[in-house]
């Protein structure tokens, strides 16, 4: 049976709306394990064993779990956990100029000591980056957010120390499903829209302390 346009429009709007009834987008975040404190300005870091993830405006804040609802806490330390067993260390901050992955993970890799840097957006799309490649280049892209899983995110991060340690590691292996992207793709623009909505144009990155309760 062929699908009309308005036949497809009215499966997403079905979709976005069963999304949104089920709390999974809110104007304040859940409960969560995790506290995000602001400290200041993010500064370029002179920390050679340093790799920065760098988080979206709203990561954390205004929405708290991935596409698939991973909460971001979780998503953070298998990051963490991932960059601290290559023996470097993790240092979170928030992007706000931008919602761009690509140019997240570019701004933390020139703030990093190491010159590494993660960008990660709310919904889970994560780029490894490297401060003198161009933005819309990268060493790692993770694009599908709704194939990953926390296991991915700790070797995200173990890549990405390796990266910083100078080595060539083997790409984290990434899971293929073409009905991924017709399934999710109104909901994926839907957070994307959210995200973009906490941009500040021109706003300086803020350096994150990071609690777990």
């Amino acid at each position: 049976m062929q699908l009309n346009e308005q036949a497809i429009r009215g499966i997403i709007d079905e979709v976005v709306k069963r999304y949104v009834s089920d709390q999974s987008i809110s104007a304040a975040p859940k409960t969560s394990d995790i506290e995000m404190v602001e400290v200041g300005e993010a500064k370029k870091g002179i920390n050679k064993d340093e790799v920065i993830i760098a988080v979206a405006p709203a990561f954390g804040k205004y929405q708290t779990e991935t596409i698939t609802k991973i909460p971001h806490s979780d998503v953070i330390k298998e990051l963490m956990a991932g960059i601290e067993e290559e023996g470097l260390k993790p240092r979170v901050i928030r992007v706000v100029r931008t919602s761009d992955v690509s140019f997240l993970a570019n701004d933390g890799a020139k703030l990093s000591g190491s010159g590494i840097g993660i960008g990660l957006q709310s919904k889970g799309t994560t780029v490894i980056h490297q401060k003198d490649l161009f933005p819309l280049s990268n060493l790692e892209l993770f694009p599908q957010a709704p194939l990953l899983e926390r296991k991915h995110f700790r070797m995200i991060g173990k890549n990405a120390a390796k990266y910083a340690k100078g080595e060539s590691p083997m790409p984290v292996p990434q899971m293929n499903d073409q009905m991924a992207r017709p399934k999710y793709q109104a909901i994926a623009a839907l957070l994307h829209i959210k995200e973009t909505e906490h941009v500040i144009k021109g706003g300086a990155p803020v350096e994150l302390a990071i609690k777990f309760k």
